[in-house]
Formats: structure tokens, C-alpha cells, sequence
């Protein structure tokens, strides 16, 4: 039904589609987390902020497993480089993810002020440094992961942690962390009571704001001061799954090859760019629902306005260029990709039905009456 060219197209908008719905339903678990403690003033409003996330994101991170397991599956070589290579990042995330539900399950074991707080900046560190990390490596994809492969096709890496720390990786890191508060903000204006409420409409006006700065910041660096990564001369997007078989080049500005070719995905950045404005306007109006749909444009514009302007590279290296990873020789086999959609068109819709069912069984807001009502 579908050629090996088509199947890796499709693996590719598949893995887009599996990060956009992580950072739609596990990015506002993370925004709100990272700044609850400041919404919240007391003990009462900051457990009130908190029931409004802790059903539910367990169940959020489903995407980011299906992701890791998309990954591991239809691009093995990407998956043992980009591991490799970003080894300390991803044990950091590790251990900041894991501090979401022990913060969960130990905050309210006892009712020392001292020891609900330590527990608050655990779930605030949980919800800040991941949200953080996500943009430091989006960031460091522009401009290439020091790693090449040896006469055995071994990965090498040539870095270390800080190396990922470059001026661009900081800014996109500032673009997700707003991006996600923004989008928890709008959640918890929507899910929590008043003062809460309220305070969330400040807050996610204010990273809107930061959004925007911080994202025109990172297209003007892309455009005008990095080097982008161009193919020279034809590859074949049927071809065996090889790295090394290819020649790349760096050129300023290259980064934008895909938006003068297709103009139509200029749609993207300003998808993001509507859905800040739109979510602070609503915001200050008030509208809450209105306010968290808006927000849900700008993960979606975000991720796709970074993926265009990769296309068709995966993970760009910068010791070999000719050494980076594409869409079109990193991916398995071609039975093993047809397989894995199949797999999909099944279980995705599942997925899908089991988090909208979820989101309208939890519906309505977590008001302090209901709390102590329920107390």
C-alpha cells in the first residue's frame, strides 16, 4: 500500500504528531507545576492547584512512552545516537520526572509546614527542569550534536553536558518553559477556583509575553545568524538505511530552505505566534475555555515550525554534517515501519478515546468550598 519513501514520511509526521500530543496533555502538568507554589499562597489553594493535575498526568505521560517507543522502533539509529549523545540531559530529565509523583505521593503524608514546602519546590523543580530540558535539546538540533560514526559505524561522542548549554539552545530552553506555563496557566484558570484563577490569568499573560519575545528571538537567530544544513546533490528517499553514504554541507540561512520552497508552512510559526496572542487575550478577558484552547495552538504551531525547518534531518551532527541522521537513512525497515502503522491506526484511536473520556469524567472546576467539603 505504501513505498519505503512513503512509510518514513509518515513515521516522521507520526513522531511530530506523537510529541504535539505530549506537550499538548503533559505540557500543561508541567507548566502549572512549575509555578503552582506562586499561584497558590496557602496550603488549601496550593492542594487545590495540585488536584487539578494529579489525576490526570500519569495518564499524560502515555505520549512521551509512545514517543520514546515510536523512536526506538522506527528509527533505532536515532535513538541509540541521540542517547548516546545526550546521556546526562536525559538522566537529569529522568530524575526531575521522577520527582512528579514521589512529590505527589509523600506531600500530604504529613502535615509539617516544612516538609509540604520541600515537597512544593520538588514538584516545582519536576515541572520547571524538564519543561527546560525539552527546549536545550530542540535548540541543540540546530545546531548540531557533536557525534560521528567510526570506520564500524559505532556512534561517537565528541561533548560533554555543557556543550549542549549554547547561547541558541538557552533561548529556545526559555521558549518552552513560557510555552508551557502559558498552557498550564490557561488549564488552571479553567480548572481552579478564585484567587487562583485569577492569579493563573496574570501569570499566563505574562508568559505569553515572554513567549513571543523568546520565539521571534530564536526565528531571527535561525534566519540570520546560524548555519544551517543542506544535502548536496540527490539522495534516494528509498535507499538502504546508511548515514554515512551522503554529503552535507553548512550555509547560513540554510534552516529556511523548506519555508522558501514551501511557503505554506509559514502557517506554523504563525499558528504559534496567534495561538500566545489569542490565549493572552482571552486570558484578560477572562475566558478561560476559550484561553486553553488558544494555548493548545502554540505547542502545535511550536513543534511543527521546528520540524519544517529540519525536515529532512533528524539529528544534525556537528563533528561530521555528512554523519547526521535523516528522515531518509536512519529509519528500520520497510516491513517493520508498515507493521508499526498498522499498530497505530489501532491503538492510537484507543489512546485518544481513553484521554478524552478521562478529561470529561474530570470536568469542572476545584474550588476551595469543595475541598473543605470535602475534608
Amino acid at each position: 500500500m505504501f513505498d519505503y519513501e512513503m512509510l518514513r514520511v509518515i513515521w516522521w509526521l507520526l513522531l511530530g504528531i506523537l510529541l504535539i500530543g505530549f506537550a499538548e496533555t503533559d505540557g500543561f502538568d508541567l507548566g502549572l507545576g512549575a509555578v503552582f507554589r506562586f499561584l497558590g499562597r496557602t496550603e488549601p489553594e496550593r492542594r487545590a492547584l495540585i488536584e487539578t493535575i494529579e489525576p490526570v498526568w500519569d495518564g499524560n505521560q502515555v505520549w512521551l512512552i509512545l514517543g520514546a517507543g515510536a523512536v526506538f522502533a522506527a528509527w533505532p539509529t536515532l535513538y541509540a545516537a541521540s542517547f548516546s549523545a545526550l546521556y546526562p540531559a536525559m538522566l537529569l530529565l529522568l530524575f526531575a520526572l521522577i520527582l512528579r509523583p514521589v512529590g505527589f505521593g509523600f506531600r500530604n503524608r504529613l502535615s509539617d509546614a516544612r516538609w509540604r514546602n520541600a515537597w512544593d519546590w520538588a514538584l516545582c523543580v519536576g515541572g520547571a527542569v524538564p519543561a527546560l530540558l525539552f527546549g536545550i535539546a530542540f535548540g541543540d538540533l540546530f545546531g548540531g550534536i557533536p557525534f560521528h560514526f567510526d570506520s564500524l559505524q559505532r556512534i561517537i561522542y565528541g561533548g560533554g553536558f555543557f556543550n549542549l548549554l549554547t547561547p541558541f539552545a538557552i533561548v529556545c530552553a526559555f521558549v518552552s518553559l513560557s510555552m508551557m506555563i502559558l498552557h498550564g496557566a490557561a488549564y488552571a484558570s479553567m480548572k481552579a477556583g478564585e484567587p487562583m484563577s485569577r492569579r493563573a490569568c496574570l501569570t499566563g499573560m505574562a508568559a505569553a509575553c515572554v513567549f513571543v519575545l523568546s520565539f521571534a528571538l530564536a526565528g531571527l537567530m535561525v534566519t540570520f545568524w546560524m548555519n544551517g544544513y543542506r544535502i548536496m546533490g540527490d539522495i534516494d528517499p528509498g535507499g538502504p538505511s546508511n548515514p554515512i553514504l551522503k554529503t552535507v554541507y553548512r550555509a547560513p540561512g540554510a534552516w529556511i530552505d523548506n519555508y522558501r520552497k514551501w511557503p505554506w508552512m509559514w502557517l506554523a510559526p504563525l499558528i504559534a505566534f496567534g495561538g500566545a496572542a489569542l490565549a493572552c487575550w482571552m486570558l484578560a478577558l477572562r475566558r478561560a475555555g476559550n484561553a486553553f484552547m488558544a494555548s493548545c495552538l502554540v505547542p502545535a504551531g511550536t513543534i511543527l515550525t521546528a520540524g519544517f525547518a529540519l525536515f529532512p534531518f533528524l539529528l544534525p551532527s556537528s563533528e561530521n554534517p555528512s554523519h547526521s541522521l535523516t528522515v531518509w537513512d536512519a529509519s528500520s525497515s520497510a516491513l517493520t515501519l508498515r507493521i508499526m502503522f498498522w499498530s497505530v491506526v489501532v491503538f492510537l484511536p484507543v489512546v485518544l478515546g481513553y484521554t478524552a473520556w478521562v478529561f470529561r469524567v474530570l470536568r469542572g472546576r476545584i474550588t476551595l468550598e469543595k475541598l473543605r467539603e470535602h475534608a
